[in-house]
């Protein structure tokens, strides 16, 4: 595809030996280094840096200023046995960066049809992100992590080197996987995990501080996670008890909800 062609932006800078597609649209000061393959139906927002040897394939759009590093397979075909070549999707935010090797592929027709990524994300080296994802905004995937498909990552989760998790489960905003945490079960907001098959350990309290969280926001929430952790009782009664107090405070509300919407049951 020549950098003349309509659907290159003037200021993008493409390695002579990359391949566009022609139906590639690519955004004002992108630069694509030498043997990347930009592939059909791709869009690149704009600031976005792709180095050498990067795979983009459609449908897949990037919105601006993704960093992308090498031999990183980002919008390929899904793993699912299901998969019949279907015009499945891949949507990513903004100022997202996918380091070494990481493969992101897309939906598939069971579900949405897409997957999604919201900005702000880190994806270590080796990182896996598999069909009908959605993640979040700020998230933290360690090297070697991978997420099987169907999971949702709420915001400013972080999953430590070598974690992984099942298909269809839910990892809670603010929570953290210790590093090779294996987790079968939903993951509620501000957790913190470990251990094969993961168990519940506590709070991301060192988080909340460097979000600037209160004081007594820090002991609210820690109250919450001592009725549903450490009273005895069933997740039911927990969050009857916790869904009756009066004007809870949003993050207390975000753990409550994480409660209520699990399909699969809390890590315990």
């Amino acid at each position: 595809m020549s950098q003349t062609s309509p659907g290159i932006h003037p200021s993008a800078k493409i390695h002579e030996s990359a391949i566009v597609d022609s139906s590639a649209i690519i955004g004002a000061n992108v630069e694509i280094g030498p043997w990347t393959l930009v592939g059909p139906e791709v869009e690149i927002g704009e600031g976005s840096v792709l180095h050498s040897h990067v795979v983009v394939k459609g449908p897949t759009t990037l919105g601006r200023n993704n960093e992308i590093f090498q031999f990183a397979s980002i919008g390929e075909d899904c793993q699912d046995k299901k998969y019949s070549g279907e015009p499945t999707r891949l949507v990513v935010g903004d100022n997202n960066v996918f380091r070494e090797s990481c493969t992101i592929h897309r939906g598939t027709v069971q579900d949405e049809s897409l997957t999604l990524i919201g900005s702000d994300n880190l994806f270590m080296a080796y990182t896996h992100v598999g069909h009908d994802c959605v993640i979040g905004n700020g998230c933290i995937l360690a090297n070697y992590a991978g997420i099987a498909g169907h999971v949702h990552i709420g915001d400013g989760a972080i999953l430590s080197a070598m974690s992984g998790v099942h298909q269809f489960c839910r990892v809670g905003s603010y929570s953290m996987c210790a590093a090779g945490a294996i987790v079968l079960k939903d993951v509620p907001a501000f957790v913190m995990v470990s251990g094969h098959p993961a168990k519940a350990n506590g709070m991301n309290f060192e988080g909340m501080k460097r979000r600037g969280y209160s004081k007594p926001l820090m002991q609210s929430l820690r109250k919450a996670y001592k009725k549903t952790y450490r009273e005895g009782l069933t997740l039911d009664v927990a969050l009857g008890e916790l869904q009756a107090i009066e004007s809870p405070e949003p993050e207390l509300q975000l753990f409550i909800d994480s409660l209520k919407t699990s399909t699969r049951g809390i890590v315990r």
